[in-house]
């Protein structure tokens, strides 16, 4: 029998379709060293039917892991999502990055370039400023070089909310999952914000690096996964380890039901009591 295809959704305001589920740029493509581990990953990950991959120029080779699967097998470029970020925050920096990404991807131009990990009011003043970041970003786009432009942060919501409320930024990428569900911020002022500007949203942080498997609690993958995609965004972002750690989000971007209230309001509980501690990447 044939599996049934990995659902997909429009990237916000744009035509382009992307795999509810993509392959996240953590897991064996945050290392180096690895480069047969990570390039197993990635064939799974495209053999399962998903088109939506993650890096970030800072994510060890990552890109260079990516690029050498694109170079081997040029065709696949034009169906696959490549999103890449720079975390440099002035134009200079932010250029300089985004040539040295497509050099390691070994690809023309990006389906989205982030700009990686807003923290600080300072680092959106600097962004935003004359001379920063922001001007990189544009430019790019206007040149063809990327096209769709966003914006990621894990640290302070209130940060991130403003940064898609004032930056000409695409998407978000922002952490869901269930400690985010106690905490609010993320998913209450964020997501919210985003879904008014049409925006697309990229969940990630979906399993805690793996911390929020919690067998004896009946906390598994399937159901961390369930709640990402329960929460309306565009993509649910998950680094693998191996290929059966792929087929476990193909087949949850396949398959995934809706949770139940019951199920939800179950799985907020476990969480209740440790949110903020288990929410280890808000202080990071």
């Amino acid at each position: 029998m044939e599996e049934a295809p990995i659902k997909t959704n429009t990237f916000g305001r744009a035509e382009a379709a992307v795999t509810c589920v993509g392959l996240g740029g953590e897991g064996v493509l945050r290392t180096t060293g690895k480069k047969e581990g990570a390039r197993e990953v990635v064939r799974e990950a495209i053999s399962r039917g998903i088109t939506y991959f993650d890096s970030a120029r800072v994510y060890a080779d990552s890109e260079r892991y990516l690029g050498s699967v694109w170079k081997e097998s040029p065709e696949l470029r034009a169906g696959i999502f490549q999103a890449s970020k720079s975390a440099s925050r002035n134009r200079k920096g932010a250029e300089k990055d985004l040539e040295e990404t497509l050099s390691r991807l070994n690809v023309d131009y990006l389906d989205l370039w982030q700009i990686h990990d807003i923290r600080t009011a300072d680092d959106l003043a600097q962004i935003g400023g004359p001379g920063g970041a922001i001007e990189a970003f544009v430019a790019a786009k206007k040149e063809g070089k990327v096209r769709f432009i966003g914006v990621t942060g894990h640290s302070d919501p209130a940060i991130l909310t403003r940064a898609v409320e004032t930056l000409p930024v695409d998407s978000v990428m922002m952490p869901v999952n269930p400690a985010e569900g106690v905490l609010g911020g993320f998913l209450t002022q964020t997501l919210p914000a985003a879904k008014e500007r049409g925006m697309a949203v990229i969940g990630m942080k979906i399993m805690g690096a793996g911390y929020f498997i919690v067998p004896r609690l009946e906390v598994t993958a399937d159901l961390l996964i369930r709640y990402a995609l329960d929460q309306g965004i565009t993509v649910a972002i998950v680094g693998c380890s191996n290929p059966t750690e792929v087929e476990v989000l193909a087949r949850m971007g396949q398959s995934s039901t809706p949770l139940t209230e019951t199920e939800r309001e179950n799985l907020l509980e476990k969480f209740r009591p440790n949110a903020r501690k288990l929410a280890y990447y808000r202080m990071g």
